[in-house]
């Protein structure tokens, strides 16, 4: 639309900014008036930046799709936060395995979307639309679907319902709200939330850091798109496909002990992608390190999300856990934007350990909360 790929940053700028502003928004409507409205609501605000899109690039107009893609962020922010919801009604002992029930669906639409991507957009031609925006016309309607449903069928609401629980809960013993049975921190705490979102900032900042980078370094190897794309399908796989794994591994043996596990995979990640070679093993080595890479994400956010709703009262927990995506999206757009500076400056080996090494300052957190609880 512009001629020129000088602004090509600018969305994905813009988009993760507003991921961040509507995982704040989701969260305080969800705190005010439930999961049900708070999600639909951040669902429906995707759909509409989606029909945004659509428009721009119809009637050529970058100001307007710069403007939504700022709303189309919402989806995203949304996605995110449905996570919470799986985790509200379920007992300590069985958080994890929820949240991460919520997580492997994602692996769903995260194989079917690029594979639908060509036919939305012969669509969009067929329609006269720009075959460019036709992935925008698949994505307003998922957007809006979902919003339909949980609508209609997240009945009861989750969110809501917990909090009936709980008060009747205190009214028959006469006692105060009951602490979650954990490894972590009691309820309430902040050291708990502080570390929950640690983990997940950490996490996500390591991960996109050495991944937006990995198809670059191949390229420059010799390495075709397909061969990237390959890695890349893999290390997606990887985030989401453990999930039922990781939720039994975080109910089994503890929050505090996958964290561990997430700083000392994601460590091993980027030393595996740091002595990746230079021929053409590179692609097996870069292959297996971001296969480790999604793994050790994967640990980071069921175990920091079971952290988090263990220690957040529900009285806040919705505003609480929206204020912690919004710190995870930026951890996002942080590691995207520094990780090309990072390898302008030095090298792709170097981001990797960087980012490896960084992952090590989950360690002393997590044994530090161990130590207090």
């Amino acid at each position: 639309m512009l001629g020129s790929t000088s602004l090509a940053g600018l969305p994905s700028a813009l988009f993760t900014a507003g991921s961040a502003l509507a995982a704040v928004a989701v969260g305080r409507i969800s705190q005010a008036r439930g999961r049900r409205p708070g999600l639909a609501a951040g669902y429906l605000t995707g759909a509409i930046g989606s029909a945004g899109v659509i428009t721009a690039a119809i009637l050529g107009t970058p100001v307007l799709l710069f403007l939504a893609l700022f709303v189309y962020g919402a989806g995203t922010a949304t996605n995110l936060q449905a996570r919470y919801a799986g985790a509200d009604l379920a007992t300590p002992d069985r958080r994890g395995r929820a949240v991460s029930t919520v997580l492997v669906a994602t692996t769903l639409g995260g194989v079917a979307g690029p594979s639908l991507a060509a036919p939305a957009s012969a669509f969009a031609d067929h329609l006269g639309i720009p075959d460019l925006a036709g992935p925008f016309l698949l994505s307003g309607l998922a957007y809006l679907l979902a919003a339909l449903v949980l609508a209609c069928w997240l009945r009861p609401d989750p969110l809501l319902t917990a909090r009936t629980l709980s008060r009747t809960a205190t009214a028959e013993t006469g006692a105060g709200p009951t602490t979650d049975v954990t490894d972590g921190a009691p309820a309430g705490s902040r050291t708990g939330v502080v570390l929950g979102a640690l983990v997940m900032v950490v996490s996500q900042l390591v991960m996109v850091a050495i991944m937006t980078m990995a198809p670059v370094y191949m390229h420059d190897h010799g390495h075709g798109s397909t061969a990237s794309g390959l890695v890349i399908a893999l290390h997606i796989g990887a985030m989401y496909l453990p999930s039922p794994l990781t939720g039994w591994l975080v109910d089994r043996y503890g929050r505090m002990k996958v964290a561990a596990a997430s700083a000392l995979t994601l460590l091993a990640a980027g030393l595996l992608a740091a002595a990746s070679p230079a021929d053409s093993v590179a692609l097996l080595a870069l292959a297996l390190a971001l296969v480790l890479l999604g793994i050790g994400w994967n640990f980071g956010l069921v175990s920091g999300t079971a952290i988090i709703t263990d220690t957040v009262p529900l009285a806040t927990r919705a505003r609480a856990q929206g204020r912690v995506d919004v710190f995870i999206a930026i951890a996002g757009a942080t590691g995207g934007m520094t990780s090309g500076i990072m390898v302008a400056a030095a090298s792709y080996p170097a981001l990797a350990l960087l980012g490896g090494i960084l992952s090590l300052a989950l360690l002393p957190a997590v044994a530090a909360t161990a130590f207090h609880r």
